[in-house]
């Protein structure tokens, strides 16, 4: 029996607003299927994910486990009466979704659940671009901006989760927008509002993947991430900080909000991470698009081990 036997088996979801992403494996190197499922309505996207799951389990063994990374904001008070609800998301006919009690009647396992972006920190903490890095937080910025964070190697909890991509920040300053107004329907200057993906389609007239790498958007967006970054640095003093999802996957933005973190610190903090070690401070994702994935199969993982 090899060591990767051993291992239970365990299924994920990666729970997103555009896409939800189901796999089920052993660990990073050994994901055995996965698939993809867009989101429409709560019933039927849930149930299309619960059709593949048992066809999984047919094809693959029993799973003893499911962790299940979700978009948000979402209840994780265990002793709250909507554990395991998606909350008051804006993602239409999503809001009070509940998503943990579902898969445990269905398939009579221990459930795993916490933030999409908690879960891509936890794997990128455990496979990744942070391993052995703590405090450390990860964004990712796409359909909208989340981000998690690990402090003490725990997954941070409080009253409610970090919801990074509503962060205040300034307008940006004579922007050259078609649109200059934040993108928010709950706040008049926040990150979210100003550079995730429908933001930036909205604000520009162009969605970002088609902007050309000289845009005067790209300047601007990573003005409001550097605004953002320099906050959390400010406040968590994480060691590490992870940019994810399809809008930093634009090669000249992370060299561009490393320079505009700086510039905003003004030499204020004399630490290495801000200074000569920049490059390793904020980075890309050592795991790419499967932070989110594997992060939750090690939810899955956890909620296995606590029932034991």
């Amino acid at each position: 029996m090899s060591a990767s036997d051993k291992q239970p088996l365990i299924a994920a979801i990666e729970a997103g607003g555009t896409k939800f992403v189901c796999g089920i494996g052993r660990g990073p190197h050994e994901i055995l299927d996965t698939h993809r499922i867009e989101t429409t309505t709560p019933e039927e996207t849930l149930e299309a994910v619960s059709r593949w799951l048992s066809k999984a389990k047919a094809e693959h063994g029993h799973f003893e486990a499911i962790g299940v990374g979700s978009f948000g904001p979402v209840d994780l008070d265990p002793k709250s009466e909507t554990f395991g609800y998606i909350t008051t998301t804006p993602k239409p006919g999503w809001q009070h979704t509940d998503v943990v009690t579902r898969l445990k009647n269905r398939f009579k396992v221990p459930v795993g659940f916490d933030t999409d972006v908690n879960a891509a920190v936890l794997g990128e903490y455990l496979w990744g671009a942070g391993q052995g890095i703590d405090p450390l937080v990860y964004i990712t910025v796409g359909t909208g901006v989340g981000g998690g964070v690990l402090v003490n190697g725990r997954l941070l909890h409080g009253a409610l989760h970090p919801e990074i991509g509503h962060l205040a920040v300034p307008p940006p300053v004579n922007s050259l927008a078609v649109q200059r107004e934040c993108q928010c329907p709950f706040h008049r200057s926040c990150v979210e509002g100003y550079v995730c993906g429908p933001a930036i389609a909205r604000r520009w007239g162009v969605r970002a993947d088609s902007l050309p790498l000289e845009h005067p958007a790209w300047e601007e967006i990573a003005d409001v991430m550097a605004h953002a970054l320099m906050n959390l640095t400010l406040t968590l003093s994480p060691r590490r900080i992870i940019l994810g999802g399809g809008v930093m996957e634009q090669p000249q933005l992370i060299p561009l909000i490393r320079g505009r973190l700086m510039h905003h610190l003004n030499g204020y903090l004399l630490i290495p991470q801000t200074g000569r070690e920049i490059d390793s401070y904020i980075v890309s994702p050592g795991l790419g698009a499967r932070s989110g994935l594997l992060g939750s199969l090690a939810l899955g993982r956890m909620a296995l081990d606590a029932s034991r």
